[in-house]
């Protein structure tokens, strides 16, 4: 089996260097000659430089769950399930990562058909020693890095349910959704060739459809099959904390920065460019939300910048690596623009109560960041695609989007049919009315 990953992504094997390799036998005598030069055939020498960039990348992802979305999404909600949120991301998480280390990862990164890799190969991380190698990086470096991705994707999710799911409901949803929805997406993109959309030549350098489509359609998915909550309509459900979710915004775009270079998998030129792209593309995605805001509504809001923050990294995702910094700003400038109309008008049209607007932002957002992947990754407008057909390029990436739009909105569907019919859904109207920090945890985030 060989470990395959997405374009864009390097796999680099390299020998020891002849003057390593020498410098073993002298310190072995001559007679430890041969198992030298096994030595300097066999193990794979990994650049030091690409490992330390991938272990920061690796804690920089974990920064944007706990704390920055944990923040972002616990300041949003009312103070009485603040915590119901908070411990929503967390332990949605660190389940998730087991899940990724149990089977998640040989299903995603193994060869299979074009839609599942091998649950078993690699199960448990089976047959991965320390200087195993895989993209040019320790195995065990990439498995951590990617367990981040899963464990992000699946938090995100957690928004759209806040304020009225029964917690062993989601920790359900949770595994079962990544299972047959997440890992399938990350086979499909990002395991080489065979997968069905990279055979397609979609363009996803770092989760569009993977991570924020993905999530975005299961949260809308999710908020039509829980119901609004008590009083959405009629009476105002602010958030309680704007701090909160102001700082969780800045740590996520801190944190994010792992999330977009650290896909290039090494410390290089393409890093470079991601994180540049990075950058300008979430003030884009700022500077449109205010803008619309202070047209729309004659006063721009906190909360409105901290959105249009993640609007803004959310749209770069897919194009981090092939896109150059002025597409990046047209990008994020949709985006920023686009979401204002996803978590306003478009939530109206669709009818959920999506709570804290995951397919507003990450769902519009990822759409228009996929589809305009397939515009500026062209050469020609500042990209790195030479040759790249546009309109065929954007007829991929819309196909693309199609397929992911649909594929999670059957899984969520059937996910959710089982938790119904298993553990239920939605906590009583009490426990609703009283809160879920009390009610579900038996708690409260602060004294009366």
């Amino acid at each position: 089996m060989n470990l395959r990953f997405p374009a864009g992504r390097k796999s680099r094997f390299h020998a020891l260097s002849p003057m390593m390799a020498a410098a073993a036998v002298l310190a072995m005598g001559a007679s430890g000659a041969a198992f030298a030069q096994d030595v300097a055939a066999e193990t794979p020498a990994f650049d030091s430089g690409d490992i330390a960039w991938m272990l920061t990348s690796t804690l920089l992802v974990l920064l944007m769950v706990v704390p920055g979305l944990a923040l972002f999404y616990g300041g949003m909600v009312r103070s009485k399930n603040v915590l119901s949120v908070l411990m929503q991301v967390l332990v949605v998480y660190s389940v998730v990562v087991l899940v990724w280390i149990f089977y998640g990862y040989s299903a995603a990164f193994t060869e299979g058909n074009a839609f599942f890799g091998s649950f078993t190969q690699k199960a448990f991380l089976k047959g991965i020693v320390a200087d195993t190698g895989a993209g040019g990086l320790p195995e065990f470096l990439f498995v951590a890095f990617q367990s981040t991705f899963a464990g992000i994707t699946a938090a995100l999710v957690v928004g759209s349910f806040a304020e009225r799911i029964k917690f062993k409901a989601v920790l359900l949803f949770s595994v079962l959704w990544v299972t047959f929805a997440y890992l399938p997406m990350v086979h499909m993109v990002w395991s080489g060739e065979g997968g069905f959309l990279a055979h397609k030549g979609v363009i996803d350098f770092a989760g569009g459809t993977v991570v924020h489509i993905n999530a975005g359609v299961a949260g809308l998915v999710g908020a039509w099959f829980l119901g609004k909550r008590l009083g959405y309509g009629r009476e105002a459900l602010k958030p309680h904390s704007v701090p909160f979710t102001f700082i969780g915004a800045s740590l996520l775009w801190v944190g994010w920065f792992g999330f977009n270079a650290g896909s290039a998998l090494a410390a290089d030129a393409s890093a470079s460019l991601a994180m540049l792209n990075t950058m300008v593309a979430t003030a884009a995605g700022v500077v449109g939300w205010t803008l619309v805001e202070a047209l729309a509504k004659g006063k721009p809001s906190a909360l409105g910048a901290a959105s249009g923050a993640i609007a803004g990294l959310v749209g770069v995702t897919p194009a981090a690596g092939t896109v150059g910094p002025m597409g990046a700003i047209a990008i994020g400038l949709a985006a920023g623009v686009l979401c204002v109309w996803g978590v306003n008008g478009l939530k109206r049209r669709l009818g959920a109560d999506d709570s804290l607007d995951v397919f507003g932002v990450h769902g519009i957002g990822g759409i228009v960041g996929a589809l305009l992947t397939g515009v500026f990754s062209a050469q020609s407008l500042g990209g790195t695609k030479a040759g790249l057909a546009i309109g065929a390029q954007v007829w991929v990436q819309l196909v693309s989007v199609a397929f992911t739009i649909a594929w999670c909105a059957v899984v969520t569907a059937a996910v959710m049919l089982v938790v119904k019919a298993t553990v239920g859904l939605r906590v009583s109207e009490e426990s609703e009315r009283v809160g879920l920090d009390i009610s579900s945890h038996g708690e409260s985030a602060y004294e009366s």
